[in-house]
């Protein structure tokens, strides 16, 4: 009896010792996580909270708020240390990192970072599109807006280096996270389609502190304020989840309802080109679907659902987008082809009515078209941004130039219509100088 009740003290006492060296390690990492003059900006904690790792502790930053560097070694594989228990990691990843990175995603609670809430995900020779878009969002942005940049570890000092010398606008914060996938499979998602892409469809799962995002291809461009399409979300219904343009609005020409071996959205399908999420939602339902009788959560269904359809899909990530919206149409809020204008709107022939009247609201580049000479319009618009500086004089200035290397594409499809990649351009110019009379 006496031998049993010093086992009892014994553990008791060891117990209590692990508890105090919990806390002790606990305490550690705050005091790193808020060292320097005035703490770590809300938006690099809330961030690395939600799951940045890596990247982002070591590359968060706010508007003028400086952040220490992280622990100079964390994990060997972030990925492994994301999506596995803590009891079940490899021996060869350092475990009690991991467990301490574990404990602040989901035990802390952080306060939202405020404003508008953009995401880009940028493999192999991304970097240029990508900045240049975060440019035009921030050139006629009213919001302030925080950037999620999920990119290749090669790509993190040329991001911080651009976005810092930014950072005297005071209009923008962004947190750098590592391209992160599943352990299982992770080499099937990342190559799934083009490199990279499929990061998308965990954003729900990695951003947990985040209510709604935009999510963007690094081949976009903003031709109005960011915070005009943010504003859809208020207009998302009780089931709505996520927001997308169709891929095609004339049937003829449409890939989907042609070519496609598996369920998609609507007549025409979907692009995922420009997609707004209710992420809080997402997380939350449970969705029907073709490989069970049970719905499941989003998480829960990605990987069943690759592996039923990777021998069907041929735009990767989009594909599953569609797969999914086709078996949950009411959970989609659809928007019109301006918030998403592509080559495919003009090279046969103008078919997006939208911005026929009211101009492109968000320009989308995609099929290399901004680095070859085949939509000639499209390139023009994207060298004229990319030049552009954040001065006042340099952003009027743009307009003019651009005007006239838009009526040299007069002899294609898109060309004849020019005018339309402009129209919005000169309002937001001109809102802009509206709103900053003191700059003028």
């Amino acid at each position: 009896m006496r031998r049993n009740q010093r086992i009892v003290v014994l553990c008791l006492g060891c117990g209590f010792c692990l508890l105090l060296y919990a806390f002790s390690q606990l305490a550690v990492s705050l005091e790193e996580g808020a060292g320097g003059g005035g703490g770590m900006p809300q938006a690099a904690t809330a961030s690395w909270l939600a799951g940045g790792g890596r990247g982002a502790a070591r590359w968060a930053r706010s508007a003028g708020t400086e952040v220490l560097p992280e622990r100079a070694y964390r994990c060997k594989d972030f990925s492994l240390c994301y999506w596995n228990p803590y009891w079940m990691l490899p021996s060869d990843v350092c475990g009690m990192n991991c467990f301490w990175e574990a404990a602040f995603r989901y035990s802390l609670k952080t306060k939202p970072i405020e404003g508008i809430h953009l995401a880009v995900v940028a493999c192999g020779e991304r970097l240029e599109e990508s900045i240049t878009m975060l440019k035009s969002a921030i050139i006629f942005s009213i919001k302030p807006l925080h950037f999620y940049i999920f990119a290749e570890d090669q790509l993190h000092d040329s991001f911080k280096s651009i976005l810092d010398s930014w950072l005297f606008l005071q209009t923008f914060s962004y947190t750098l996270y590592p391209i992160t996938f599943p352990s299982e499979n992770a080499a099937e998602w990342k190559k799934l389609f083009k490199p990279c892409a499929s990061q998308r469809l965990f954003l729900p799962l990695i951003l947990k502190e985040v209510d709604s995002l935009l999510y963007v291809d690094t081949d976009v461009l903003f031709l109005r304020p960011i915070d005009d399409i943010w504003s859809l979300l208020k207009k998302f219904n009780s089931t709505q989840i996520a927001g997308m343009a169709p891929e095609h609005e004339e049937p003829r020409i449409g890939w989907y309802n042609r070519f496609a071996r598996h369920p998609y959205y609507g007549k025409t399908g979907i692009n995922s080109g420009v997609m707004l999420m209710n992420m809080t939602r997402m997380r939350r339902k449970y969705f029907k679907n073709d490989m069970t009788t049970a719905r499941l959560r989003w998480g829960d269904m990605l990987l069943p659902l690759l592996k039923k359809y990777k021998l069907n899909i041929t735009w990767g990530d989009q594909d599953l987008l569609n797969i999914i919206f086709f078996h949950n149409p009411e959970s989609l809020y659809v928007f019109p082809c301006h918030w998403n204008y592509r080559p495919d709107h003009c090279i046969y022939g103008s078919n997006c009515q939208e911005a026929e009247e009211d101009g492109i609201f968000i320009l989308h580049g995609n099929r290399g078209v901004y680095h070859d000479d085949k939509q000639p319009a499209f390139r023009a618009v994207y060298e004229a941004l990319r030049s552009c500086s954040f001065e006042d004089e340099n952003l009027h200035s743009l307009l003019k130039p651009l005007e006239l290397e838009l009526q040299k594409t007069v002899h294609t499809y898109c060309g004849k219509i020019y005018k339309i990649f402009i129209k919005q351009l000169t309002k937001s110019v001109r809102d802009h100088y509206d709103r900053t009379p003191k700059k003028r």
